[in-house]
């Protein structure tokens, strides 16, 4: 990196809505509030709802008379 050029890189502590925080380097010089993180995701806590695309697809092909 060129020195002078790129904005100060600092430590802030990130919260999130759950409850959860901890830290990590940005360039916000702030602390951070966000909505969601690893800890609530649900993606990361198993919680993710699937969607039934199989079912959608088999009720457009019996609408429109497709067949496989």
């Amino acid at each position: 990196m060129k020195p002078g050029i790129h904005p100060e890189y600092k430590e802030v502590k990130v919260t999130c809505s759950c409850g959860n925080s901890f830290t990590t380097r940005s360039t916000a010089g702030r602390d951070l509030q966000i909505d969601v993180c690893a800890a609530c995701h649900p993606f990361y806590t198993g919680k993710q709802r699937i969607v039934d695309t199989a079912g959608r697809v088999e009720k457009f092909r019996q609408k429109y008379g497709l067949n496989k």
